[in-house]
């Protein structure tokens, strides 16, 4: 749930400072990119600190070494990330985050099924992070065509 609370604001800020005449900043595609980009790297830093161990419990059984699955898919958070500032690979981040976003999806549904927790809390139920899931999927396409 944080990360929503994360992209919805960064996005409403971004927005703010576009209608305040920064150019760079003056549509919602471009707010809309920027803030699924400061999202995956919010996302992603969770990689590499003490969380990530929670992260690494999310993983399904059946992938051997499950830390290593952490590592990369934090690593491909903050590569699309950065792809979603440059013009010249904004499409092809938008299209490899989605499908990151759909394989991680795995991990979201093991993590419920599981009961694992993050940070000491429930990981986000499925009736939500589903929908929160699309949205994400919706707004990469969208953003990023």
């Amino acid at each position: 749930m944080l990360i929503l609370i994360v992209l919805l604001a960064s996005w409403l800020v971004l927005r703010a400072i576009g209608a305040l005449g920064v150019a760079p900043l003056a549509s919602w595609h471009a707010t809309a990119r920027y803030a699924l980009a400061i999202m995956f790297l919010f996302t992603a830093s969770a990689h590499f600190t003490k969380m990530r161990h929670d992260l690494a419990r999310m993983i399904p059984s059946f992938f051997p070494q499950p830390l290593l699955v952490v590592y990369i898919t934090g690593v491909l958070e903050l590569l699309g990330a950065a792809g979603l500032f440059l013009p010249r690979f904004r499409s092809l981040a938008g299209i490899c985050l989605i499908l990151l976003l759909i394989t991680m999806f795995i991990a979201n549904v093991n993590a419920a099924q599981k009961h694992v927790t993050l940070r000491g809390k429930p990981a986000t139920a499925l009736w939500l992070r589903l929908p929160m899931q699309l949205f994400f999927i919706a707004l990469l396409y969208w953003s990023t065509r």
